[in-house]
């Protein structure tokens, strides 16, 4: 999800621990070292051995939590892990402070090299989509499907309600923001997340909101973590600027992986009309529009984004890799 924005600092911070993540029935979570990187990785235990497996990417200003509601429905159709980008989550920021769509990309990839789990069923939302969207296309070897929720892939007409993110990305906005908003609580903030990100608010339980805040209340302890929404803003911006064979679009021309494209129609951050522009870059893709949908439809409606993609391992032939365990719905 989006958020906003505290003072600048060295990216090479060591991560202090602040509070406990919260850890959904069923998850676990382990701490990866890899060279320049340490990730958090949230996962399920397989119900079988032998499931292929699955790697889930978050957006900007989120974390492998996106995709608790999710995980629990794919538990029959694959082996289940979701990474904490570096700064974001529980993971510390990277040595070298690269925030990029390149660099997050680099830490997926370097990962999924790591852990010799690939090809993967790959997962990405917002920021994440475009992050998954370059590993899939510089590293074809790694990915079995991609499925995409409001891929941040470049517009030409940014909506009204997401330049505010946008605006993250230029300098000295994040520290005049964070002292306008200093007095805000956490409850203030997560309402305003949930109302830019999901197409119905009303949709979030007490139960998830009060999990919510107290993520909002650990993150904002976190002497990095807004440095990290901000760098990887400026991240996006600069991406969304390259063109030729560095461009995503581009990119998303290079995907092999048969693609799931998922997009929500009250979404404030991903325009709506960007699906069937990705219906035609991709050149294996499948579209599936959620009108009531905002920006996070793996979290609004886990279901139909669980049953949409047994779609396509069935469309695929790789539904028979996965036994006979299904997804509920």
């Amino acid at each position: 999800m989006s958020s906003t924005e505290l003072p600048s600092v060295l990216a090479t911070s060591v991560a202090p621990k602040v509070g406990t993540v919260r850890v959904a029935e069923g998850e676990r979570l382990r701490t990866v070292g890899l060279p320049g990187i340490t990730l958090t990785v949230r996962s399920r235990p397989p119900v079988r051995e032998g499931l292929p497996p699955a790697l889930y990417v978050h957006g900007l200003g989120g974390s492998s939590q996106n995709w608790s509601a999710l995980m629990p429905l794919m538990d029959g159709l694959v082996d289940s892990e979701a990474v904490d980008l570096p700064g974001f989550g529980d993971s510390p920021p990277p040595d070298d402070g690269d925030y990029s769509v390149t660099g997050h990309a680099r830490a997926v990839i370097r990962f999924l090299d790591a852990a010799e789990r690939g090809p993967v069923h790959l997962f990405g939302n917002s920021l994440g989509g475009a992050v998954t969207t370059r590993v899939a296309a510089v590293r074809p070897d790694l990915v079995r499907t991609l499925t995409l929720v409001s891929p941040a892939l470049p517009e030409i007409r940014v909506q009204r309600s997401a330049v505010p993110t946008a605006l993250l990305a230029l300098p000295g906005v994040a520290g005049l923001f964070t002292r306008l908003t200093k007095d805000w609580s956490a409850e203030q903030r997560v309402r305003g997340v949930t109302a830019l990100c999901y197409g119905d608010p009303d949709m979030v339980t007490p139960e998830g909101f009060r999990n919510a805040v107290e993520e909002m209340e650990r993150r904002l302890a976190l002497p990095y973590f807004w440095d990290a929404m901000a760098r990887s803003a400026r991240g996006i911006v600069n991406a969304y600027t390259l063109g030729g064979q560095h461009g995503l679009w581009r990119q998303a021309e290079r995907v092999l992986a048969p693609t799931l494209l998922v997009y929500g129609g009250r979404d404030q951050l991903v325009s709506y009309r960007m699906a069937q522009r990705a219906g035609r870059a991709f050149r294996d893709s499948r579209l599936l529009t959620l009108p009531d949908a905002g920006h996070v439809a793996m979290m609004e409606y886990p279901e139909t984004v669980a049953t949409a993609f047994r779609e396509l391992l069935a469309d695929t032939g790789e539904l028979a890799d996965t036994g006979p365990t299904s997804a509920r719905s």
